[in-house]
């Protein structure tokens, strides 16, 4: 029998966060609920353990430490559980403040139960996907494989990880989708349009610089002088192109 997946819920409205627990719990998902970004900092950070949770729903506007500050701190720290965000409002800003800070998804509140559900269900995928599956240079995407090598590079899906020059770059799994998407489009210019439909299946009217943001934190991982990027090139009017041997 597989063991359910870990959720844990961060909502200082209490009946909202007793109804998701009972809701999340009748899917079969094991759920523990605190109130405060501190109390799940505590969970989420104990040193040399393994995550205690799979997935984290967390509401942004918390007292004291709010959801923005709470996932900057988890991924400061090391600490990639996919992270879903309730916003109070959903405005672009918050959107991109979220992503920015580390988030995977977002979904603006009031929402439907059913959304809900199928936006956990979709990370937690999402997860497995990226850790099973990953492309080879020159394999067909039906036969990809963990890992991606590039130079001296390596891209780890299994892992969610990026190897370079001598040092380990964790990936959230926003992170890792878009470096994905990119990589099985090697050489082609891809719009920022078409990474936030098919990679994160956002609306087209979203703003674009979400996926900039993401752009400038992975030329970190793989460039040897982000500033002068030969693997991640920007085209202008459109969007990025991935190198991988820019050489050539």
């Amino acid at each position: 029998m597989s063991v359910p997946d870990r959720i844990l819920i961060v909502e200082d409205e209490q009946h909202l966060a007793e109804g998701l627990r009972f809701n999340l719990e009748a899917e079969g998902y094991q759920v523990q609920a605190v109130e405060t970004g501190e109390a799940a900092l505590e969970l989420l950070l104990p040193e040399h353990e393994q995550p205690a949770f799979d997935l984290v729903v967390l509401d942004v506007m918390l007292p004291v430490k709010d959801g923005f500050t709470v996932v900057s701190e988890m991924r400061g720290a090391g600490q990639f559980v996919p992270t879903l965000m309730l916003t109070a409002r959903g405005r672009p800003e918050d959107v991109l403040e979220g992503f920015a800070a580390g988030a995977d998804d977002y979904l603006p509140k009031p929402f439907e139960l059913s959304i809900l559900i199928a936006r956990i269900r979709g990370l937690l995928r999402r997860k497995q996907w990226l850790r099973s599956t990953a492309p080879a240079p020159g394999v067909a995407k039906s036969d990809a494989k963990e890992s991606y090598k590039f130079g001296e590079k390596s891209v780890h899906f299994n892992l969610l990880e990026v190897h370079s020059a001598g040092k380990v770059y964790p990936l959230t799994l926003m992170e890792a989708s878009i470096l994905r998407f990119l990589i099985e489009h090697e050489g082609e210019a891809v719009s920022r349009k078409s990474m936030l439909q098919e990679v994160w299946g956002m609306r087209e009217d979203t703003d674009t610089r979400a996926i900039d943001n993401f752009i400038v934190r992975l030329r970190r991982y793989l460039e040897d002088d982000p500033a002068k990027p030969r693997h991640l090139i920007t085209v202008r009017g459109i969007g990025y192109r991935f190198l991988a041997s820019p050489e050539s």
